[in-house]
């Protein structure tokens, strides 16, 4: 966008860019009235949020090139830039409120972007035309600061809630994986348990069969135990007895 203050290549690539923003903001808002279904008209709102953002980081850019350059511009260029600061601020602090105007004809008060903090509702259309109306031009510029300000503070909380998630999640699946091979042995060596169980039940029953008949041929020996051995019963003569 052309402009009659006398700005640095950096000031007009960052002046233009803005103004590119505000171009789309404009556009984004007036597609926003034709749209009917609620999901898309939020799915809109939250583009144009993302616009809102990227002119408030260009315009503290455009801040900063006019305080690295004010030592070398006259003060009446210092001046006009400033004041074409200003107006750029005014302006997006105006597609600030209109953003207020359409969440709260969504009915959606509460969780947004934009929110005015926990146990504060936000002011209905009405009154966001009254309020503008009774602030003088600075208040209006201080005003679209502070709320996109803690734009970024409701940005920053939802991140770390997601980073806490994803460490929570990758925990769990830790532990998950830790009990799954924790069963796995008490698997395994239940296994081992029955089967030693099971030898060692065959193992009474054929100490019990070759007990009660020794003399049977069938009866696999078992290592370790020998089967009896039979008992021989001397004879002697009566002669033998009294020598």
């Amino acid at each position: 966008m052309a402009s009659n203050v006398p700005m640095s290549p950096q000031l007009e690539q960052i002046h233009g860019e803005i103004h590119d923003n505000f171009r789309a903001l404009a556009n984004g808002f007036q597609k926003l009235d034709k749209i009917k279904d609620s999901n898309r008209q939020s799915k809109q709102l939250e583009e144009l949020t993302g616009k809102m953002r990227e002119c408030k980081r260009l315009i503290k850019e455009f801040d900063r090139e006019i305080k690295d350059e004010e030592s070398r511009n006259p003060p009446d260029v210092n001046k006009q830039l400033n004041d074409e600061k200003q107006s750029m601020i005014k302006e997006l602090n105006s597609y600030v409120q209109l953003r207020k105007t359409y969440m709260n004809s969504l009915g959606n008060k509460k969780v947004e972007l934009f929110d005015m903090g926990a146990g504060v509702s936000e002011p209905t259309a009405e009154e966001n035309v009254q309020m503008a109306s009774a602030m003088s031009n600075q208040e209006l510029i201080n005003s679209g600061m502070k709320t996109m300000d803690e734009t970024d503070q409701v940005i920053e909380r939802s991140k770390k809630v997601v980073e806490q998630t994803v460490e929570v999640g990758t925990q769990t699946a830790v532990t998950l994986k830790g009990q799954t091979d924790q069963m796995g042995r008490i698997v395994n060596e239940l296994d081992t348990i029955q089967f030693s169980i099971k030898k060692a039940s065959q193992l009474v029953k054929e100490i019990g069969r070759q007990i009660v008949n020794p003399s049977n041929k069938n009866i696999r020996d078992i290592p370790g135990l020998a089967p009896p051995a039979a008992r021989r019963l001397l004879s002697m003569s009566p002669l033998q007895q009294f020598e």
